[in-house]
């Protein structure tokens, strides 16, 4: 069991990727993080860590435990930052060390550290301070995460607006208004002679349902979320030399699958990571093989049909040059029921395929015509998979977009919370029973934010964080 320990110790870790780079941080937090900054920093000033200003860079040299403060060996020239709590990210105490990026001294700073007092954070405990010390609330510490793990720059935008709290507001007014509901009942309970009257009935109807399709509001922003969040996984498939590994290389903007005349030169499935118009996208180049001759195609075979079973969209790619083939009818035939747009390539060729052919199969599937070779037609190819994902919505990053499996599931729970609350209102059921389903729908929403959370559900959300954030 992943488990924090003890909250007030003050804690170390390098705050920059690994690997070697021009800068590099160490970052330390707690009530001893300038106690033990002044143990392993000697300015260039002379002064001491206690007498530095505040949210000032100070210039000096990171020195070895063991040496002596005026002749120090010296570690690393360094840039040393004190952040005094609670004006901090954690709320503490904070001092980071800007030195030079190699591994080794950051290693050493680390160490340097550790021998002073400090413990290595666990992942995402400076994250977890900072919720723990009020300073941010759990909607807020995961988008955290979501800006260091942003694909595209919508998602980087949406994760921004929740990080400055809009979501938390949005769950505040719900919140608010549930909790107006729950004490008039809880009055009423109380005091058994202010029985609800018809006016009084519909007041809470009104509350109640307000609140309900805040939260429908909320949950209806969910798929574009996810979307923008998780991405579209697009799988490539057609038989042997119809263009998908040029489709794939065109699609990436770099020659990432060999291209020859040779039919069948890709034997296996790659995967390229794109974005499409701010929709990040994960490609699928699949084997156009469909009857294996060795145990190498078979495989390759079992794979192809792995991806398109996992698959959000399809691009069937088909040769406009040439007549549908049993090949091609069988791909279709295998492809019915998902969703597949169709591509005709090499339409810079002249045309000899049937489209009648296709639409037996695919009725109402979009076609595109395009040339992979020439690179035309990829406009009309980018809207229609925009337009299959985001079912002709647009998907504007602004606001706020629910894309946090946690929280959607939350909200769902919540608008059923309501949803019975209603339901027993109507038919007049004792009030307790409604002031429970209200009380369980403001638990729901303030599982989202962190005010009622499980600890080991907590630990498992910073779990996922690097060290060092």
């Amino acid at each position: 069991m992943y488990q924090f320990k003890d909250p007030q110790d003050t804690i170390v870790a390098i705050a920059t990727p690994s690997g070697q780079g021009g800068i590099g941080i160490v970052r330390l937090s707690g009530p001893d993080a300038i106690i033990i900054a002044d143990q392993m920093f000697v300015a260039k000033s002379k002064r001491r860590a206690p007498d530095l200003k505040n949210f000032m860079v100070h210039y000096g040299w990171a020195v070895d435990p063991a040496s002596n403060r005026e002749s120090p060996d010296i570690i690393d020239e360094v840039l040393m930052t004190i952040m005094r709590a609670p004006q901090s990210y954690t709320c503490e105490d904070v001092v980071e060390f800007n030195c030079h990026g190699g591994m080794v001294v950051l290693k050493t700073l680390v160490a340097t550290a550790i021998h002073h007092g400090a413990r290595l954070a666990e992942p995402g405990e400076f994250t977890k301070r900072a919720f723990l010390n009020g300073r941010i609330d759990l909607t807020q510490a995961e988008a955290v995460l979501d800006i260091i793990q942003s694909k595209t720059e919508s998602f980087l935008r949406v994760s921004t607006h929740q990080l400055k709290g809009e979501l938390s507001t949005e769950l505040e007014k719900i919140r608010e208004e549930l909790l107006l509901a729950y004490t008039e009942i809880e009055a009423i309970v109380n005091f058994p002679e202010d029985d609800i009257d018809a006016q009084g009935k519909q007041k809470l109807q009104h509350e109640i349902t307000s609140a309900k399709h805040q939260v429908d509001r909320l949950l209806a922003s969910s798929t574009q979320g996810r979307i923008l969040r998780e991405g579209i996984r697009i799988v490539i498939c057609g038989k042997p030399n119809v263009g998908k590994s040029s489709l794939l290389n065109v699609l990436l903007k770099t020659p990432r699958a060999i291209v020859s005349q040779i039919a069948g030169t890709t034997r296996d499935t790659i995967e390229e990571t794109a974005q499409i118009r701010g929709i990040p996208i994960q490609l699928v180049d699949t084997a156009g093989i469909l009857e294996p001759r060795d145990l190498i195609e078979e495989e390759a075979v079992k794979r192809s049909h792995q991806s398109i079973q996992g698959a959000d969209l399809v691009l069937l790619v088909l040769d406009s040059h040439e007549h549908v083939s049993a090949e091609d009818e069988q791909l279709m035939t295998n492809l019915k029921g998902r969703p597949v747009i169709i591509l005709l390539n090499k339409c810079d060729l002249p045309p000899r395929l049937d489209a009648k052919v296709i639409r037996r199969h695919f009725p109402k599937a979009n076609i595109c015509t395009i040339s992979a070779l020439h690179q035309t037609g990829l406009d009309q190819l980018e809207s229609a998979i925009v337009e299959e994902v985001t079912h002709g919505q647009v998907i504007e990053p602004q606001g706020v977009l629910v894309n946090n499996l946690r929280h959607i599931e939350a909200l769902q729970r919540c608008r059923e919370h309501l949803a019975k609350a209603m339901q027993l209102l109507n038919e007049g059921t004792s009030l307790e029973f409604i002031s429970e389903e209200i009380k369980g729908g403001i638990n729901e929403l303030d599982s989202i934010t962190g005010r009622n959370i499980d600890q080991d559900l907590l630990d498992t959300i910073f779990a996922q964080f690097c060290i060092g954030k």
